[in-house]
Parts: C-alpha cells; structure tokens; sequence
C-alpha cells in the first residue's frame, strides 16, 4: 500500500491522513476538498487521488467529473495490476500465467511462468518487453530462456505489431508507445511492413510451440483475458492433461528458477 505498517483497525479503509500522504497532498488540504471549500482540484492532484485510492477507469473518470475537470486523455499505458488479477495468478499454479500492458511488457507473473520463460524478477522492464524480442530478434535473458516456434512468432509479432498501432491511438504522444514504435521500425523491416498496412485486427493462435532447453518442444494452450479497465492482457498457458507438455510443465515447476548449465 505503501503505508508504514500499523495496529490492526476495527474498521476497513483509509483515514484521511493516509489518502493524503498516498497522495502527497497535505491532510487539511484533503480535508477540504471533501468538504467541497477547496479551491478546484488540479488535474495533477486528482491524478494523485486516483492512484492513493487505486480508482479503476469508470472511477477516475467520475472523480474527475465531480470536480468539475472532465478526464484527458491517459498519459501511458498502465503498469499497475489490479490486485483480483494478481490473485489469479497465484490460484492458477499448474499453468503459467503472466500479465501483458499495452506495451507488451510482461508485468506480473506466476512461479510457473518464471520457470517456462525466463526469470522475470531479474530482468528490467526494457529487457521484459516481448514484442521487441518478437521483431528484433533478441531472446529473454538467461541459458533456460525458450525460442518460440517461428510459425507461432510470427503469428504472435503480426498480432502485437496490430494491437501496439491500436494502443499508439489510445495514448497519442505516450513517450514509452513512441520510443518503442521508433526503435521497432528502425530495427525490423517485418515491422515496418506490418506496421505500414494499418491492420489492427488481431488475429491470435490458441496453441502455441515453444523450444525449451530443458525439456525440449513444448505445445501448450494459449488463453487471453482482457483487463479492459486497464488496458492489460493476462496471458495462460495450460497443458493437455496427461500430455508430455504437462508432464514438461511439472518438471519445469519443480526446477523453478534455479540456474543450470545448459548451453545457451
């Protein structure tokens, strides 16, 4: 939460001095905002409140009607995932399941994910980011890392390069959509073509192969939700029971994350 931890409350919920300091706003200052004797609100500091109190979209939005200072549009795609999702990951141990911005930036994982893909924790959001190893050629870091089957790459690096057009719409003048289509066009001639033909129809593959070092091809089910409120994508992958992919994902998960010594 970002609150020094306390005694344990009788009631649920924030005090108003803890809205305040989550929002670096002064405690009278929120005070009389609730009061309705403040002055109108900044974009700024209802931006502030948005994220102290985690509003969704539908939220923000009635937040920032109330005061009388209709919503811009978003700066940014959003990196914060919602706390029901991150739950979800942890119900869902036998599949690996990870969490996608706009951006494609991995940005929440499960135990089991880790230990299919790549150890998350270890890498930075830049070197997270899969529609760059997609169109650059680039693979995630470390000896375990898997290479996709190129059939389903490309299917998946046509898709990303249609959903990442949609989101350079949604967040006109975003730096971190506009840095990331820049360098995508000037290092991937598939990109620029894809990128060029102003598809934004995506077009996914419900099964998808992946060359793991360690356990070898590995043909697992791909399922997508959409987090619609914040423009994020939870990502499972699920094995045929019985199957040797499920058999590869139980070695995988007793494995973990663990470094071996496998040639990269």
């Amino acid at each position: 939460m970002g609150l020094p931890a306390g005694r344990r409350r009788r009631t649920p919920g924030l005090r108003r001095e803890e809205v305040a300091q989550l929002a670096y706003i002064s405690t009278e200052y929120y005070t009389r905002l609730e009061q309705a004797r403040a002055p109108r609100p900044s974009r700024e500091v209802l931006a502030a409140l948005t994220r102290a109190l985690r509003l969704s979209d539908a939220e923000r939005d009635h937040l920032h009607h109330l005061a009388g200072a209709p919503p811009g549009p978003p700066p940014g795609p959003c990196r914060e995932v919602h706390r029901d999702t991150l739950d979800l990951l942890d119900r869902l141990p036998q599949a690996a399941v990870f969490v996608l911005s706009a951006t494609y930036e991995v940005i929440a994982w499960n135990d089991l994910a880790a230990a299919l893909m790549a150890d998350f924790s270890a890498l930075s959001p830049r070197d997270r980011n899969l529609v760059r190893h997609a169109f650059l050629g680039l693979r995630l870091e470390g000896a375990r890392a898997p290479i996709l089957a190129e059939d389903d790459r490309v299917v998946f690096a046509h898709e990303a390069a249609r959903r990442l057009r949609a989101a350079a719409a949604r967040y006109p003048g975003a730096a971190e959509v506009d840095e990331l289509v820049s360098e995508l066009l000037a290092g991937s001639a598939e990109f620029a073509r894809v990128w060029a033909s102003h598809d934004v129809s995506p077009r996914s593959s419900l099964r998808k192969t992946l060359h793991h070092p360690l356990v070898g091809p590995i043909t697992l089910n791909c399922h997508i939700l959409d987090i619609s409120d914040r423009d994020q994508r939870v990502v499972i992958y699920t094995a045929d029971p019985d199957s040797p992919a499920a058999e590869a994902l139980r070695l995988l998960s007793v494995i973990g994350t663990q470094r071996m010594n496998v040639p990269g």
